[in-house]
């Protein structure tokens, strides 16, 4: 039996969840938090899902680490948002083959005319706004930095954000470790996601539906 391949999974974990929660019919008019993507469960069934359409010969391969990337509420914002994603955290990583890294929300402001900061009848700025910040560019680092590791046979981004295109072109440049991409994917074709691709290559994508998004939940209570 061929040698199983360690597989580390790069995992831009707000981008695959929203992006899976808007795609199918069952979720998308749901709570976001409902179906909120446990990382060592995706990863699994991702590798899992890999290994059963590679062809004859191909070396199959099992998850030896798994770099999860999500933004930080802030707790002057939303406290309750903050705790939970700091037990989402500490769950996960009670798995050693899961490192979550946690970076601030960027929350945007309403000024007025002069330019003044506004707040409410309690004081607190009135946010107008909220964004992941810097995570694509965390998610790259360790795509290029994971591909050149002596400790990974197989390198699988998970994500849609098209940003990351050049850093799979450098990852690939390493000539180290193989590197592969996934995918959301409907295959009523009623709508679609974006595979990401190298420039000038073709590399494996692993298309994941609907049964995989399921089978992917974290069940686990953060009350």
């Amino acid at each position: 039996m061929a040698e199983l391949l360690r597989a580390c999974v790069v995992l831009d974990h707000q981008n695959m969840h929203l992006t899976a929660h808007g795609l199918f019919d069952a979720t998308r008019y749901g709570p976001k938090h409902d179906c909120l993507v446990d990382p060592l469960t995706f990863s699994v069934n991702l590798v899992n899902a890999r290994n059963a359409r590679q062809k004859p010969g191909y070396p199959a391969a099992q998850v030896s680490s798994v770099l999860v990337f999500r933004g930080l509420p802030s707790p002057e914002h939303d406290q309750a948002a903050y705790a939970r994603s700091l037990a989402q955290q500490a769950h996960w990583e009670r798995d050693p083959r899961v490192k979550v890294h946690l970076r601030p929300l960027r929350y945007r402001y309403s000024y007025d005319d002069q330019g003044h900061l506004m707040r409410n009848a309690d004081g607190d700025k009135q946010v107008i706004g909220v964004q992941e910040k810097g995570i694509d560019v965390l998610c790259a680092l360790a795509l290029v930095r994971e591909a050149a590791s002596p400790d990974n046979d197989l390198l699988i981004l998970a994500s849609h954000d098209t940003d990351l295109e050049p850093a799979l072109d450098e990852a690939i440049r390493q000539n180290h470790a193989k590197v592969e991409t996934c995918q959301w994917f409907r295959s009523d074709g009623q709508r679609h996601t974006k595979q990401l691709r190298p420039e000038g290559r073709t590399i494996w994508n692993t298309r994941l539906g609907e049964a995989e998004f399921r089978r992917s939940w974290d069940l686990s209570s953060y009350q």
